[in-house]
């Protein structure tokens, strides 16, 4: 049996086809005729595009709108000027069109790895993905086509890239294995929009696994289990059929509210990254939106976005949540979010560094444009705005300052608003966490962020394999702060929601429903999962689990009472 990341939940037993990825080794050449090769630069760049677009729109089909913008996005990011004139800028000095390529793609791919948060990391990805897919069309060669399989077909590759996804005809895939890739990886996203079983992350699955092979892929446990046992194969298949009757259950939770056992009333939300997304929220049946990742605007542009292409944006998520709360985080970049444009100065601890809510409120014209951007959208939803990175009351003082600022402008150039638009906090530091109680009081709403509450309250780099251990928000240390920020909340009588990853974890769910907390933002395909949850608890069970799992001193007896508790 190997290990790997459940990327995509369910049982896929079938049989191995390795996915031999193409060979695109070249010699670097000098170029004399520059123009020719911009040409022909540009031809295999259109081809691209081309053959994108025909993989998008039979993903509209196939898959669904939400998964075909991100072969779009592909397009967006090939013909992106920063890159494109950067590639042509290298073969003007005479370097072949590959060699522009590779080194111009490499150094892009590079500044998303840098970074911290996953949803930017998914750059990174993409940018290798174009580079396959431009290199194959100036050499020649084939890339991998998974459109034609035989049923049962268990495909091993060493990356299942968003481009070879698109090809996946789901009716013949009985499950994926990769050797790298996460559960926020653009392959995971698509392989679960497909429901294909999927473990990535698998060590040397490609050497392990031979065409052929028999192969049972558990995508709930992250197990891959070659060559089963007769026992196996018949336990396994009592499994696949338990989860299916499962998901179908979960169908009775579609419209419905989302209510505790007691009848105690919670709001479902989605975890969003662009204006599309909202769709694939709403579909999905969330009731709000819990936060929209704005820098993605600023990261897809090549100058700072203007009011106008922000408002549209902003805009555009509130009429499709129609009326519905949407939580919008003003621009959290910086430190280790680098934005070309903003020539952001490389700092040696970025995640305590220069970044959000800092740069935002040392640039104050520049975030008033963001600002009035979002008062200006209020007037077609329920739109909230959420400051990230707080950790003194003074920075949320300031905001609001600027806030009342652009009500005056706009006001005076006759556009509408929101007059008593929310400004709330997206709670992520331990000194957020500390001095909750004083923020409860000026803020409108709390958001908890339990990716880097846990970080920064472990002191812990999730990316880091040598204390990655410490990144749990089951230790006692991260229990309490996330506590403390909804009791104080609750308390003070503003909602307290979370839109970390783990407001989506069934073991928490009954804490956190004992401490008050309101809403739950969630990624789209976890909605109904967890409304079962949330239905599943009674103020009194969830109250007498949290006496039990708060006297524990360890994430291990934590993790193990909540366990033993889950429904």
């Amino acid at each position: 049996m190997y290990e790997g990341v459940n990327a995509s939940e369910g049982i896929g037993i079938g049989t191995v086809v390795l996915a031999v990825e193409p060979d695109l080794s070249f010699e670097p050449t000098k170029v004399e005729d520059t123009q020719a090769e911009r040409d022909r630069y540009q031809a295999a760049l259109d081809v691209f595009c081309q053959k994108t677009q025909a993989q998008a729109d039979r993903m509209k089909v196939t898959v669904g709108e939400n998964e075909a913008e991100i072969m779009s996005g592909h397009i967006m990011l090939a013909q992106d000027p920063g890159m494109t004139d950067a590639i042509n800028a290298s073969i003007d000095g005479g370097t072949c069109a590959e060699q522009a390529l590779v080194e111009t793609s490499t150094m892009f791919e590079n500044m998303f790895l840098s970074m911290d948060d996953e949803m930017f990391r998914l750059r990174a990805a993409d940018i290798a993905d174009i580079r396959t897919g431009i290199l194959a069309e100036l050499l020649g060669r084939e890339v991998v086509d998974l459109s034609v399989l035989p049923a049962g077909s268990i495909i091993v590759v060493h990356d299942l890239t968003p481009s070879m996804t698109a090809t996946i005809d789901k009716e013949n895939v009985a499950g994926i294995v990769t050797e790298v890739g996460g559960r926020t990886s653009h392959s995971a996203i698509i392989a679960r929009a497909l429901e294909i079983p999927a473990v990535l992350s698998v060590p040397n699955a490609c050497g392990a696994l031979h065409n052929g092979m028999t192969v049972i892929v558990d995508g709930i446990n992250g197990h891959v289990i070659n060559d089963p046992t007769d026992e196996q194969l018949a336990d396994y298949r009592e499994r696949a059929e338990s989860f299916a009757a499962e998901k179908r259950a979960l169908e009775a939770f579609r419209g419905k509210p989302t209510v505790t056992a007691d009848g105690d009333k919670k709001v479902l939300a989605c975890n969003i990254g662009n204006p599309e997304d909202a769709k694939g929220a709403v579909d999905h049946d969330a009731e709000a939106i819990g936060l929209f990742r704005s820098e993605f605007l600023f990261m897809d542009a090549k100058e700072l976005p203007s009011e106008d292409e922000q408002f549209e944006a902003y805009r555009k998520v509130a009429v499709t949540l129609k009326g519905a709360p949407v939580i919008i985080r003003t621009l959290d970049v910086g430190g280790d979010k680098e934005i070309p444009y903003m020539n952001l100065q490389k700092e040696d601890n970025p995640f305590m560094g220069y970044r959000a809510v800092r740069y935002c409120l040392d640039n104050p014209e520049e975030y008033k444009v963001q600002l009035r951007a979002l008062l200006r959208a209020s007037a077609f939803g329920d739109i909230k705005i959420m400051v990230p990175l707080v950790t003194c009351v003074e920075e949320l003082r300031h905001v609001k300052a600027l806030v009342e600022e652009c009500k005056g402008e706009l006001a005076t150039e006759g556009y509408k608003f929101n007059e008593n638009i929310e400004v709330g906090i997206m709670m992520e530091t331990a000194a957020a966490a500390n001095i909750a109680d004083i923020l409860a009081e000026e803020a409108a709403f709390f958001s908890i962020g339990t990716n880097d509450l846990t970080g920064y309250t472990m002191a812990s780099d999730r990316g880091n394999d040598r204390v990655a251990y410490l990144y749990s928000w089951y230790y006692p240390a991260v229990l309490r702060a996330i506590k403390k920020i909804i009791t104080e909340g609750v308390k003070h009588g503003i909602m307290v929601g979370m839109c970390g990853e783990a407001a989506a974890d069934p073991l928490l769910t009954p804490l956190l429903l004992s401490w008050g907390m309101e809403e739950f933002s969630v990624s789209a395909p976890s909605v109904l999962k967890t409304r079962k949850t949330i239905s599943q608890w009674s103020k009194a069970d969830a109250d007498a689990l949290e006496a039990e799992v708060m006297q524990l001193k360890t994430a291990d007896e934590v993790k193990a009472a909540l366990e033993k508790a889950a429904r």
